[in-house]
C-alpha cells in the first residue's frame, strides 16, 4: 500500500485529511497528521475505522495523550472492557497499565517481564476483545517490541485439505499464563477462565475469514484425540507465525497502536530487566466469534 491521502468535510465544513503509510507487506498502516488529543469528527473517524478494517493494525505516532484522551478515542469503537486485573488499573477501570516497573517492591502494571507468545486478547471469554489499544509512555532501548500476525492471510493460504479439517470445528482457549503454564490437552484447572470458539471466524465488518487459534492460550481442538489435536494445532501455530504474515513494531515513546483481535495475533519480544517499560492499555468489547 503506498502513501495516500483522502479528504472529506466534517459536519461543520472543516477539511479532514487522512494520510497513511504502509507499515509492512503483511499488515499495518500508520495514520499521519491526526491529533488524538482533540475530539475526532464523525467523518474523520469513519476514515480511521475503514483504514483499521483494511489494515488490521493502525499506528499514530507522536501522540501526547492523557488517559481521558485515550479513553475518549477508544470509546468511538464501542463499549470498553473492564480490566480483570483491577490492581493494575488507574482511576478508570477500563485502563490497565502494562509495565515491569516496581515501586516499593510491588509491580505497578500487569504482564511485566520478558517475551510473550502469540495470542489474541481475551480469546478465553465468550465475547473476546474486538480491539486493543496500547499507548507507549516508557520503552526499553532494545526489545519489548510487539509482533503482529495476519490471521486472514494465515487462513487464506492453508491448503484445501486443512481448511476442510477445520470446517465446523471449535478449539478450547484458556487463560492460565499468570501462574502455571498449561500443557495442551490436559485437564483445565478449576477456576481457570476458558471458552471454545470456532477455529475459523468470520469478521463481522469485512466478511473475511481468519484463523482463530494461538500458541499461548489454545489448548485443544474439540472432538479430536489428543495426539491428533496437538499435531494439527502445532501445524497451525507454525503456519500463522510465518514471517511473511508478520509485522514487528519497534516502539517509540508516544506511539498509539490499535489492532483488531478478530483477525490478528500479537506477541512480545524479550527485553532486559534493567530497562523500564510502561504502556497504557484499553480494550474494546467484541462479539461472540462466528
Amino acid at each position: 500500500m503506498s502513501t495516500a491521502q483522502s479528504i472529506a468535510l466534517d459536519g461543520e465544513g472543516a477539511i479532514n485529511a487522512l494520510q497513511t503509510r504502509s507499515l509492512s507487506p503483511a499488515l499495518g498502516a500508520e495514520i499521519i497528521g491526526v491529533d488524538l488529543s482533540q475530539p475526532v469528527s464523525d467523518s474523520l473517524f469513519a476514515k480511521i475505522q475503514k483504514c483499521w478494517h483494511d489494515n488490521i493494525v493502525v499506528l499514530f505516532r507522536d501522540q501526547h495523550l492523557s488517559e481521558t484522551d485515550q479513553v475518549r478515542f477508544a470509546e468511538r469503537f464501542g463499549q470498553l472492557a473492564l480490566s480483570h486485573t483491577r490492581r493494575y488499573t488507574t482511576a478508570n477501570p477500563a485502563v490497565m497499565l502494562i509495565s515491569n516497573i516496581r515501586e516499593n517492591g510491588k509491580q505497578i502494571g500487569a504482564l511485566p517481564d520478558g517475551e510473550m507468545q502469540f495470542h489474541s486478547d481475551q480469546c478465553y471469554q465468550e465475547k473476546p476483545a474486538m480491539a486493543s489499544m496500547l499507548y507507549a509512555i516508557e520503552v526499553p532501548n532494545v526489545g519489548g517490541d510487539t509482533l503482529f500476525a495476519n490471521a486472514y492471510a494465515a487462513y487464506e493460504t492453508l491448503s484445501d485439505d486443512i481448511k476442510r479439517r477445520l470446517d465446523g470445528r471449535k478449539a478450547m482457549h484458556a487463560y492460565d499464563y499468570d501462574s502455571a503454564s498449561m500443557k495442551r490437552g490436559t485437564k483445565i484447572k478449576e477456576g481457570v477462565p476458558h471458552f471454545a470458539h470456532p477455529l475459523v471466524r468470520t469478521h463481522p465488518a469485512t466478511g473475511r475469514k481468519a484463523l482463530y487459534v494461538n500458541r499461548l492460550m489454545t489448548i485443544a481442538i474439540e472432538g479430536l484425540p489428543e495426539e491428533e489435536s496437538d499435531a494439527l494445532l502445532n501445524l497451525l501455530f507454525a503456519h500463522q507465525e510465518n514471517p511473511a504474515f508478520v509485522y514487528e513494531h519497534i516502539w517509540r515513546v508516544h506511539d498509539l497502536l490499535m489492532w483488531d483481535n478478530r483477525c490478528a495475533l500479537h506477541a512480545r519480544t524479550d527485553f532486559s530487566d534493567d530497562e523500564r517499560r510502561l504502556m497504557r492499555r484499553v480494550t474494546v468489547l467484541g462479539e461472540r466469534p462466528m
